[in-house]
């Protein structure tokens, strides 16, 4: 998957820029978001590429290199994709035992019915970083979802903070696995638990080294309404957050990162 990754960063900008996000898919240019909205940066430097769901009818909004410049691309990252969906769905079912329901909790109220699961390929160009600043690769954000599964090149950058709501903020470096991957807890999980289970703010730092990476986001069906689950509140510790449709949860905060 990296060794296909590294093939379509690696080619021209006017090539990558034929598949131009459109409906969340496809290449995203350096500096065209910002994902921590109080930053006064003019965007992260970073350049990504968005692959959603590859089931049902919005599989055919996916965008995808041409077999003639990368011929097994397409073929890698959608058997990567499924790969990585099993793992997650997995996961969901471990999470819904540790808070005491049913392992198909998840998949009964519909969050699991045809998931908005999307693989995100990231490279943070090394160069870019400035000997007198600190660059952030990916500015201070939590994910939106469900929970995010990243898989690292082992290069170092990637940080987490522990108690998000202290100032000032404590940032942890996250050590590298050779083999693992790295889960994040998104804000829909955290809704759900009433901030029992607490979304992951994180951010990367640019070290002057080039970087890859890929996140994958399990997020629930659109349609799911995401609610406060019984088990994690009481008169004593009420809901945190109002019910909300999941899907108009994450159109705000992607209208958030990219502007309207």
């Amino acid at each position: 998957m990296f060794n296909e990754s590294k093939k379509f960063f690696s080619l021209q900008l006017e090539d990558k820029m034929k598949l131009a996000r459109k409906e969340h898919r496809g290449y995203t240019a350096l500096c065209d978001e910002i994902l921590d909205p109080s930053s006064t940066s003019e965007g992260d430097p970073k350049e990504s590429f968005y692959i959603g769901p590859l089931e049902g009818t919005l599989s055919s909004m996916n965008q995808w290199p041409s077999l003639e410049i990368l011929p097994t691309w397409r073929s890698t990252m959608e058997y990567y994709h499924q790969k990585v969906l099993s793992a997650g769905r997995r996961l969901i079912h471990l999470i819904a035992l540790a808070l005491n329901l049913n392992g198909d909790f998840f998949q009964k109220v519909g969050a699991l019915d045809a998931p908005m699961a999307f693989l995100r390929l990231l490279h943070y160009p090394g160069e870019l970083v400035s000997s007198n600043q600190e660059v952030c690769g990916a500015s201070a954000h939590s994910d939106y979802g469900m929970i995010t599964l990243l898989a690292t090149d082992g290069v170092p950058g990637l940080q987490v903070c522990r108690e998000k709501f202290n100032q000032p903020r404590l940032w942890e470096d996250v050590p590298n696995i050779k083999g693992a991957l790295i889960v994040n807890i998104g804000d829909m999980m955290e809704r759900w638990t009433n901030c029992l289970f607490r979304s992951t703010l994180h951010r990367v730092m640019s070290s002057g080294q080039e970087r890859y990476s890929a996140a994958f986001f399990l997020d629930p069906n659109g349609d799911c309404v995401v609610e406060c689950l019984e088990s994690c509140c009481s008169e004593s510790n009420p809901p945190k957050f109002a019910p909300i449709r999941s899907g108009d949860y994450i159109k705000e905060r992607i209208r958030l990162t990219y502007g309207s």
